[in-house]
Formats: structure tokens, C-alpha cells, sequence
């Protein structure tokens, strides 16, 4: 038997959670097109034929602007330093870019404290005609002495088997540390935060993304149906009046398909209120960041 943990790393918007979503089967971490989607570390547990793998879904590493962006880049390095390999995601859409340095050189530093097996594994393939996959591949195969190179698409399950498959043996030997029905070590109230947070990353541009975070007030269970109250904190009034929209609609649609996706999730019917907030810079506010989560 083999039990090891895999962080899951790499630039922003590379499909890290994606990936880890396909490993899982289910949605347990968000996904939007924006970068810096994933903000903590997010565990999620694959059952597979003679091992037990804890994955390790982790921020984007990159060059940070905010107190915010520094925790995230401080998690993911603090993930790999706890795990037995890395998968080093990386975009067969484009070849190697500053970012992709910058995540080599995170990982490089760490690396020289603590070795482990490091597993390229390029994304989006899916994206990419067959015949412009091998230069790309060529050089990105050239950034570091990978343990293993495995190109993949995620979004349309190609190659994924094979990345599991590669991965096994290089995990060690062990029993597995969660039971059989144990998926991830989010809990019910976090998943419900990052949902609403992952439709308002659908629903608005420019710089209101990065400037919300959700909090969930309340969250009551009775039954098989979940009373949810959640705020959503922005840093200015005109980004509040954005989110809510006119009249009103884009906070309702923002509430409708979060909730939706909830009572997929829970196996509930949910009632979800929502309420729009204002916390003037917020993602400076180190008290504001430890009651968040962050």
C-alpha cells in the first residue's frame, strides 16, 4: 500500500484546481478564467487501487502586490515543504514564460531543503495541435531535470489515468490516513464561501475579483435543508454597486447559481441569503485576513 501527499503547483491559471477536480471526480475546488482564483491550500483524497494520495491544490505562485497575495504565495510554498512530490503544472498552450520562471524558482528553493520527485505535467493539451505539442514540450523539458513529463488535458479527461498511474510508485510505502468516504478536508461552510466567491469571479471583470471575499455569517442545517447567510466584502462603494447591478440582478444571479450548485454538492435544498459589504482595504488588513481564512 502507498500513502504519500502531491502538491499541485505552478503559475496562476496554469488548471491546477481543474486538475484536481478531474482527479477527484467532483467540484471541490473553484475555477474561473481569472488568475489568483485559489487563495488557501485545498486537500483533496483519490482512493485509488493500492494507494491513497492526498492532493494538495495550492495559490498560484507569483510576484505579490498585497499583504493578501503574499499569504497566498506563503501557502504554497509551505504546502510544498510538507509534501512527498510536487506536480509542476505548466501551459502547453504557450511556451515558458516569466511567470513559469518565477514558479521554478519558488520550487527550486525549496527543493534544496527538502528533494522530492517532481512530475512536469503539461495542461491544456487539449488546446494545442498534436504536431506544435513537441517543441512546446522540448522547452519546458529544459527548465529543470523532471522526474517524469506527463502531458495532460484535464477538462476533457486525457491522459489523467496515466499521470496516476506514473505517480504511484514514486509515493511511500503506507497505510492510507483518511477513511474510504473521506474526499477532502473542506468543510461544508468553506465550499459554500468559495462557491458564491467563484460566480462572482464569472460575473464581474476589471478589479472587482480581487477585491471580494466572502464570509459566511450563518450556516444552520435542518434537515435535509441549509440556512445559509453569507457577506460578500468588497474595498470600495462603486465596486459594491457593480456587484449588486441594477436592481438588484447580478447579486440575484449571482445567489441563484451558487445556490444551485450548493444543493448539487450537499445533497440539500439551500436557502442562501446574500449581503453586500464594504471593508476598506481589506486585503492589507492582517486581522481581516485571519478571520477570512487567509
Amino acid at each position: 500500500m502507498k500513502f504519500g501527499t502531491v502538491a499541485i503547483i505552478g503559475r496562476s491559471n496554469v488548471g491546477k484546481s481543474t486538475l484536481l477536480n478531474r482527479l477527484l471526480g467532483e467540484k471541490i475546488s473553484i475555477v474561473s478564467s481569472k488568475p489568483q482564483t485559489t487563495r488557501t491550500r485545498i486537500m483533496g483524497i483519490v482512493h485509488a487501487e493500492g494507494a491513497q494520495i492526498a492532493f494538495l491544490d495550492t495559490p498560484g505562485l507569483h510576484k505579490p502586490e498585497h499583504l493578501l497575495n503574499r499569504r497566498m504565495v506563503r501557502t504554497a510554498v509551505e504546502t510544498m515543504e510538507g509534501a512527498d512530490l510536487f506536480y509542476m503544472l505548466m501551459d502547453a498552450t504557450s511556451r515558458p514564460g516569466p511567470g513559469d520562471l518565477t514558479a521554478v524558482r519558488h520550487m527550486k528553493d525549496v527543493l534544496a531543503k527538502q528533494p522530492c520527485p517532481v512530475i512536469l505535467v503539461l495542461t491544456k493539451i487539449d488546446l494545442v495541435n498534436k504536431q506544435k505539442l513537441l517543441p512546446i514540450l522540448d522547452s519546458y523539458s529544459k527548465l529543470f531535470a523532471w522526474t517524469e513529463i506527463v502531458p495532460v488535458s484535464a477538462k476533457v479527461d486525457d491522459n489523467v489515468d496515466r499521470l496516476l498511474a506514473v505517480t504511484v510508485p514514486y509515493l511511500p510505502s503506507g497505510e492510507g490516513a483518511y477513511a474510504d468516504d473521506v474526499v477532502t478536508d473542506q468543510t461544508m461552510r468553506t465550499l459554500a464561501a468559495e462557491m458564491i466567491r467563484e460566480k462572482v469571479l464569472q460575473e464581474t471583470d476589471e478589479e472587482v475579483p480581487y477585491a471580494v471575499a466572502v464570509e459566511v455569517d450563518e450556516f444552520v442545517e435542518q434537515g435535509k435543508l441549509a440556512k445559509i447567510r453569507a457577506s460578500i466584502l468588497v474595498e470600495r462603494e462603486t465596486q459594491k454597486g457593480i456587484l449588486i447591478g441594477k436592481q438588484g440582478e447580478r447579486l440575484k444571479s449571482i445567489g441563484t447559481q451558487a445556490r444551485l450548485d450548493m444543493e448539487q454538492l450537499f445533497g440539500m435544498k439551500v436557502f442562501l441569503e446574500l449581503w453586500v459589504k464594504v471593508k476598506k482595504a481589506w486585503r492589507e488588513d492582517e486581522q481581516a485576513l485571519v478571520q477570512l481564512g487567509y
